[in-house]
């Protein structure tokens, strides 16, 4: 609402804007009401109260009529087939009809202005009221989404345990009520708990899992019952989260540079006390640059001589989970799956251990990608799979160079005919370009590169 457009005062305060509401409102049914009067007064059925904006309202009549006309009718224009005229009473209607709204306007904007002066001098105890019904505002809402969706009270404690028994998402869980959301346990400690290291499937949960944890940590402190069957806080910091894929570009930044600098902010600025999501760190790069990132972060993260916070470490990396063998305090965590007749199905539940594939063909295959992409995708990731990448993880823990997959390659000299412009060369220079590929796969010649 604006004060500009009017409509701010309301009906029975004020005696003038009532009726000036009135005559802006009802002015036409008053008009209509004049013209039957007149009309059965006069006996001149043809007789019409009209309106323009150089005379305002008049009564017109045909000339066939004029003998019939009253005495009190003023006459104010002729034309070729009637006359337009004026009574005292049409007058007096007219004056309370036009200008009626730029009246009232002017009438409430004046009424508004005494009713502002009047509460500024009661600005202290409006805010303070003001106050206390936004805090009763909040708390009254945060127990009635507790008590429609069963939440509990947590503990709050200066432990550094977080226990949180039958989690769920308050948000995703009311999106999927068509199907029953699945809920999860976490626990994170100071000390043997502190980073646990989540491996999966893609689509299968592990983003969700992350944020409601963050969720019920967050409505926990702000006073909140929290989505779950039982739940011990102990108290953080701050929470800090490195989850989904956004670029800067109009500053330069892509997608992983957005990604590093987010990581770098957080183990610069995160403490003991602080809770730390991260969800695949290393992903826009290379397997072996984004392996070793990925890595040293947990390593650092997990070192109580740099962090030592408690964290939630999705990745796709399932070479990480050796780091539960070589240090304490690191756990494994894996979304369990179910293959069945070559479909998978997604149990959405987080179970102890490791998994040891990410079914991102499958995932692929769901998003419509053509068959015959599926297809060699299956291929190369048999190629990939082969013993020889199992070196990767073990040179990661050895500080060696790993052997690098064997990627199948097209044939360099297939790849450069492939890209010859024929549509823009002259018969010359195909010549000369021809000549100089011959050149190549000449066994005979000094310039033979294959």
């Amino acid at each position: 609402m604006s004060l500009r457009d009017g409509g701010v005062i309301r009906d029975g305060y004020h005696a003038d804007v009532d009726e000036l509401r009135k005559a802006n409102t009802e002015g036409k049914h008053w008009i209509a009401a004049l013209e039957a009067k007149e009309r059965e007064r006069t006996g001149i059925e043809s007789l019409k109260v009209r309106y323009n904006q150089v005379f305002g309202y008049y009564i017109e009549i045909t000339k066939t009529n004029l003998a019939r006309v009253p005495a009190d009718f003023i006459r104010k224009q002729t034309l070729v087939n009637a006359e337009r005229f004026m009574t005292p009473e049409l007058k007096e209607l007219e004056e309370r009809v036009t200008g009626a709204e730029v009246k009232l306007l002017a009438l409430e904007q004046d009424l508004f202005a005494q009713l502002r002066t009047t509460l500024a001098g009661h600005a202290g105890r409006l805010q303070e009221m003001a106050g206390k019904l936004a805090l009763i505002d909040v708390l009254a809402g945060l127990a009635e989404t507790a008590a429609l969706n069963q939440y509990t009270k947590p503990v709050i404690n200066e432990s550094g345990l977080i226990d949180i028994r039958g989690g769920r998402h308050p948000v995703v869980e009311r999106l999927t009520e068509e199907m029953a959301f699945v809920p999860n346990d976490t626990l994170l400690n100071l000390d043997s708990h502190r980073l646990q290291i989540l491996t999966g499937p893609n689509m299968a949960g592990k983003s969700t899992f992350l944020r409601q944890v963050a969720l019920i940590v967050l409505l926990a402190q702000i006073g909140s019952f929290v989505p779950a069957t039982a739940a011990t806080i102990g108290v953080v910091d701050r929470i800090f989260t490195r989850v989904g894929a956004s670029d800067n570009l109009a500053s330069g930044h892509s997608t992983f540079m957005v990604e590093m600098v987010e990581t770098a902010t957080i183990l610069h600025s995160a403490t003991v006390r602080s809770l730390i999501l991260l969800d695949e760190i290393g992903r826009g790069t290379s397997t072996y640059d984004g392996l070793s990132i990925a890595w040293a972060v947990a390593e650092y993260i997990h070192d109580r001589r740099t962090l030592g916070s408690r964290t939630l470490f999705a990745t796709h990396y399932h070479e990480m989970t050796q780091l539960e063998q070589q240090r304490d305090g690191i756990k494994n965590f894996r979304v369990a799956v179910q293959e069945r007749d070559g479909d998978v199905v997604f149990l959405r539940k987080i179970v102890a251990g490791g998994a040891d594939r990410s079914y991102g063909i499958y995932v692929a295959k769901l998003a419509g990608l053509p068959q015959s992409v599926i297809t060699r995708a299956q291929d190369v990731l048999v190629q990939l799979e082969r013993p020889e990448s199992a070196q990767i993880a073990e040179s990661v823990t050895t500080h060696t160079e790993p052997a690098a997959a064997p990627l199948p390659q097209p044939h360099p000299l297939v790849e450069e005919v492939r890209q010859i412009d024929l549509f823009s060369m002259t018969p010359l220079d195909a010549l000369n370009r021809l000549a100089d590929l011959q050149r190549k796969v000449t066994p005979s010649s000094k310039d033979a590169a294959f």
